[in-house]
């Protein structure tokens, strides 16, 4: 048998071992291999773009991560060293600032354009409302993130901002206090922070996001109203 033929043999052999065991190529099929309405427009490829959006704010993040310092005397320096010292730590640092902006522009746009298409209405109600918490982890993350170059900038923005939250019914005090981690701003906020930053809050993004692909790709994609009704009620509507 030639090396090609083997090599096929082999990767086929691997992938029906996979399939046996955890259904991999059945959920591939299902995952990718779909039907879709027609009349798809670039306003249907908004959610991937903040796909790839957030696979770069996780990559940058891990690698700021490795060299940030979460300190009152050490967060600064920190993050000085690491755009002016370390090799390309500009550019990470760069791709991980403006892709946390780039993230929110994106994801208005494509809720403006879910909204304009009814991806609120049945059947896809659950995907609508795991896109708005998806929008508020985002807001949570801007929010954490922002404090974490501790200049005088991040910081008194920042308190403005839990200062914004508190005043919230009900739940906005305890907001607040949780933020701050007291009744006090101390510099005991930039580990909590930190810690929200890094942990708590991308593991909630990661849940929401897996969540909503999911039901993306179980109910479908909303088709454009102009264009057609509903592919559910016109099979015919289906390419």
């Amino acid at each position: 048998m030639a090396l090609k033929d083997e090599v096929k043999y082999q990767g086929a052999q691997a992938l029906d071992a996979l399939d046996q065991r955890g259904g991999l190529v059945d959920f591939h099929k299902w995952f990718l291999f779909r039907n879709v309405p027609r009349g798809l427009s670039w306003l249907h490829t908004l959610g991937f773009c903040l796909l790839i959006v957030f696979v770069n704010q996780a990559l940058t993040g891990a690698i700021l991560a490795m060299h940030y310092q979460p300190g009152p005397d050490t967060a600064y320096e920190s993050i000085q060293r690491i755009t002016m010292e370390f090799d390309f730590g500009w550019l990470v640092r760069g791709m991980h600032k403006w892709g946390a902006s780039l993230m929110i522009v994106l994801m208005f746009l494509h809720m403006s354009a879910s909204f304009m298409m009814g991806a609120y209405k049945y059947p896809r109600e659950l995907t609508w409302i795991s896109g708005v918490l998806i929008l508020a982890a985002m807001f949570a993350m801007g929010l954490t993130g922002y404090l974490l170059v501790w200049d005088q900038r991040a910081f008194w923005a920042s308190v403005v901002a839990i200062n914004l939250n508190g005043t919230a019914p009900f739940l906005g005090p305890y907001i607040s206090e949780f933020l701050r981690g007291g009744s006090e701003y101390t510099a005991d906020i930039i580990p909590r922070f930190y810690s929200l930053h890094m942990l708590l809050i991308p593991g909630a993004l990661a849940g929401l996001i897996g969540l909503h692909m999911y039901l993306v790709t179980r109910l479908g994609v909303t088709p454009a109203p102009w264009k057609h009704d509903d592919p559910a009620n016109d099979p015919e509507a289906w390419s």
